[in-house]
């Protein structure tokens, strides 16, 4: 059943992210044509800004959701409601502590806010702020969906708003130009969907409508709570690290720097999601699969998972650092395009990042937070370091420099570590020795497709398509060469297998069905 939810969850997310991407691409053109760089500079810069107002609920979540998977798993009912009170008793005074915070900082947006013609600066981050306030209200709801592994239907909603949400945006910025008005309306949308989620929840589970006077318990309290100090000191520091690239690049060069970044950022973002889409959707059976299951059983789908990860990232790593900067100028031109270099640091980033995906799945489902509740901020403390005193000397590569170098420093062998020796109880060397044939393997399909990508000179939609095609395909034919034998390879396939089975039969039955009542 883990599988088959973690499926339908997987297809429903990609499915989604398929309609967004494209509608994202049609929005960014416009909005790029219609209001300029700069102005895509304040929204990422915006964004980060209120990313870091969001520490205030760090840690909450996912210290809540850790404690509901064996409830839930139990069917306990009376635990599950006396956890999703306390869980929106603190959201809602979370909302008000964020509100506040963020109206304290407007007074300061013109010494982070420089060298920009942009309007209603101030009108502007009430908007967003408001975006970032109002979902707290319903959002221990969506949280209790992924727990039950029901993230399918959260996504369904967020298709179909997101959608409807792009066309009126687009159709906004075409006929009236007005960035404010594009920003209500997302945010009228954004309100909608977590009311429209939270009815749907109410419906599923009418347990969840049950009136509860008790407390958590002290050992449950005392356990959230630890937890809680731990993930609020990491995310500190993980927003930090990742949260305040567009502050730093704002504040030492230029919102339209900002705003030409973004577009690579977009991009890798893209293709972030759509590998989250998989992963975000296994974590929560992952997480069940550890609260019920004996450690050799968590190790075999942990190597399963880091196999996917691994084919996954090493092959979106290599199609970007082949096709982005061909892509972003066949769409808007070389003007957009940044320094070199800067493309290579951004491919590390985003490889090294991705790679700590399945381990990090296995510490945070296992409850793992408190043993490395200061490598973040460690991280966080190299990272600005560096990034403040290159990006002075060498522009916005010496940002990404701090960030990939602060990385390698602390998570990337620190999260291993806890994993093999808490969980695994086995020499963190085999994950090290793992990963090591795993870069030299994909550098050596990196060399192979960039070369043989280099006979296509794109200047047309249709060589970019062909060169694309090319990407693709030459790292996954490698891919099965090398672990076809393998039996994580047959572990997947026989999944994939099995589904096809299971909707062909029920697609038989139906046409049965259809044919005996005619």
């Amino acid at each position: 059943m883990r599988v088959q939810n973690s499926l339908i969850n997987i297809g429903a997310g990609l499915a989604n992210q398929m309609i967004v991407t494209l509608l994202s691409f049609v929005s960014r053109t416009v909005f790029i044509g219609v209001l300029g760089i700069e102005y895509l500079g304040i929204n990422g810069l915006f964004t980060n800004i209120l990313a870091m107002l969001t520490l205030a609920e760090a840690g909450l979540g996912a210290s809540i959701m850790y404690s509901l998977y064996k409830p839930v798993a139990e069917n306990d009912y009376h635990k599950i409601n006396v956890l999703m009170k306390f869980y929106r008793n603190t959201y809602l005074v979370i909302a008000l502590v964020i509100l506040v915070l963020g109206l304290a900082i407007m007074p300061f947006l013109g010494l982070i806010v420089k060298d920009t013609n942009v309007e209603n600066v101030n009108i502007i981050y009430l908007i967003f702020l408001l975006n970032t306030v109002a979902p707290y209200f319903y959002v221990h709801k969506n949280s209790y969906l992924n727990v039950c592994q029901k993230g399918y239907i959260v996504t369904a909603i967020y298709s179909v708003s997101s959608i409807l949400s792009v066309i009126i945006k687009i159709a906004i910025l075409h006929y009236t130009q007005n960035y404010i008005l594009y920003l209500i309306i997302d945010s009228a949308i954004t309100i909608t969907n977590s009311i429209i989620l939270a009815v749907i929840v109410n419906q599923m589970y009418p347990y969840l409508r049950m009136s509860v006077k008790d407390k958590l318990d002290d050992k449950t309290r005392k356990g959230i709570i630890k937890n809680v100090k731990a993930i609020v000191v990491q995310n500190i520091g993980n927003y930090l690290v990742f949260g305040t690239d567009n502050i730093i690049i704002s504040s030492f060069v230029s919102v339209a720097a900002v705003g030409l970044y973004s577009n690579y950022n977009m991009l890798i973002e893209i293709c972030r999601t759509f590998i989250n889409q998989i992963f975000n959707n296994i974590y929560h059976s992952v997480g069940n699969l550890v609260a019920k299951e004996k450690v050799e059983r968590v190790f075999s789908v942990y190597k399963t998972y880091r196999l996917v990860n691994f084919w996954l990232y090493s092959s979106f790593t290599i199609f970007l650092s082949i096709m982005l900067e061909d892509f972003i100028t066949l769409w808007i031109g070389s003007e957009f395009l940044l320094k070199e270099g800067l493309l290579l640091i951004l491919m590390l980033i985003f490889y090294e990042r991705g790679m700590r995906n399945s381990i990090t799945t296995i510490k945070t489902t296992a409850g793992i937070f408190h043993e490395d509740r200061f490598g973040p901020l460690i991280q966080a403390a190299i990272n600005l370091l560096i990034s403040i005193i290159l990006v002075q000397k060498i522009g916005i590569t010496g940002v990404f420099i701090g960030t990939l170098v602060s990385a390698l420093l602390v998570p990337f062998w620190l999260t291993p570590y806890l994993v093999f020796k808490r969980i695994f109880q086995m020499p963190v060397s085999r994950y090290f020795i793992m990963y090591i044939l795993f870069i030299i393997l994909g550098f050596f399909t990196y060399y192979i497709t960039s070369t043989v990508s280099q006979i296509i000179e794109v200047d047309t939609l249709l060589s970019l398509i062909a060169k694309g095609i090319i990407c693709f395909i030459i790292p996954n034919v490698i891919y099965c060469i090398v672990f076809f034998r393998t039996s994580e390879f047959n572990y997947i396939t026989n999944v994939l297998k099995n589904l096809v089975l299971k909707i062909s039969r029920k697609k038989s039955k139906s046409n049965k069905t259809i044919i005996e009542s005619g």
